[in-house]
């Protein structure tokens, strides 16, 4: 039987490549996002001791309240914005669950969304289950947003434009100037919405990280998306949440009770009450000491490193050791060298090859020593 994909272009992630890659030829895994080291043992003894009470059943569909209301307090917290739990806050299974939910719920069939490439994987697929169109628009070559080639981009059929900040897979963090020229492109098209990708907000280093939450001609208009699982080094669990104004947040729930209707209720008990003790204003400096020591080690290697203001990430030029477009590069790195990195075109669209490659370097001291030592050998 014959079946017409919804999806024809969609094949397997560049992610899953390279991670089974790695694990057939026994490479150091420096290409998937996720960290190797120890989860807090405050957050696991709290968890232990949650799997002894009754928190296993389902919670409230929008989630536990307990988190609804940490949730509103950490936003206060961080940005000094004041939200109502209750009609503002939306817990997810993962942020990507959060992108997928307030895609299908805002947006409609023949609608444009704008993606600034490279991006992340997950942006393009529920714009085009919408039967919309993604409009992939290329930063700069410094990962800087054109904004005039921006402005070009949109239209009267325009519904949404998906920034990341900090942005994966490049490290770059927005700028001030570029919330203002965002705000001049939403006052020329009134029917334009914001998606925010923040789930790297506490991982920024020698600047701090802008928040959508913190500008005023936002607010109405952006529905913001974050992760506990990168913050906490837990993305296992895949939770996060998303934050919007009641109108947005009301067709976002429409789609998310049928979806998934509610999250893990272990997990939520566990990080509404982990909350209390934790400060997540430490995470920068926890992950700028991780990216200074992983620069230090690659400082007599042929790599050129790029520079890394948030996430952790780090982009490679490889330009003084191969001309090899970057997937085939980043295969023989695990082949020949015992090192797994992702290549950067398969972020673009029209797949851009300019010698380069991401590195996650969320590890332990131990593995980025292993693979620095395989990659200074080049």
């Amino acid at each position: 039987m014959y079946i017409m994909s919804k999806l024809p272009n969609v094949t397997t992630s560049i992610f899953t490549v390279m991670s089974k890659m790695a694990a057939e030829y026994n490479a150091i895994n420096l290409s998937q996002g996720f960290p190797n080291f120890p989860v807090d043992e405050r957050l696991t003894d709290i968890l232990a001791n949650l799997a002894k009470e009754n928190v296993h059943q389902y919670t409230p569909m929008a989630g536990y309240p307990p988190l609804m209301n940490q949730i509103a307090k950490l936003v206060f917290d961080s940005y000094k914005r004041t939200i109502n739990p209750d009609l503002e806050v939306l817990v997810t299974a993962g942020a990507t669950q959060g992108i997928f939910t307030t895609i299908l719920a805002l947006v409609k069939s023949g609608d444009e969304v704008i993606i600034l490439d490279p991006s992340y994987d997950s942006y393009e697929s529920p714009v085009l289950l919408c039967n919309a169109k993604p409009v992939r628009v290329a930063l700069n070559d410094d990962y800087t947003p054109n904004w005039d080639t921006i402005e070009k981009a949109c239209s009267s059929k325009t519904r949404l434009i998906i920034i990341n900040n900090p942005h994966n897979p490049t490290g770059k963090i927005l700028k001030e100037d570029d919330f203002l020229q965002l705000e001049r492109v939403l006052s020329k098209h009134p029917d334009l919405l914001v998606l925010s990708d923040e789930v790297y907000e506490y991982i920024t280093f020698e600047e701090k990280h802008i928040s959508a939450h913190t500008k005023d001609f936002l607010l109405d208009r952006c529905v913001m998306v974050s992760s506990f699982g990168k913050s906490f080094h837990i993305t296992g669990w895949k939770i996060g949440y998303t934050i919007a104004p009641e109108y947005l947040m009301k067709e976002i729930k429409k789609v998310h009770q049928f979806l998934v209707f509610s999250v893990n209720s272990v997990s939520q008990a566990a990080i509404s009450q982990y909350l209390d003790i934790v400060n997540v204003g430490l995470l920068g400096k926890f992950y700028q000491e991780k990216r200074d020591y992983f620069q230090k080690l690659l400082k007599n290697s042929r790599f050129e490193l790029k520079p890394c203001e948030g996430t952790y990430f780090q982009v490679a030029s490889y330009a003084a050791i191969s001309d090899e477009d970057d997937v085939t590069f980043c295969k023989k790195l695990i082949t020949d060298h015992g090192v797994a990195a992702i290549p950067i075109s398969t972020f673009y669209s029209d797949h851009k090859d300019q010698n380069l490659i991401r590195f996650c370097f969320a590890k332990d001291d131990i593995t980025l020593e292993s693979a620095a030592k395989k990659l200074c050998n080049i």
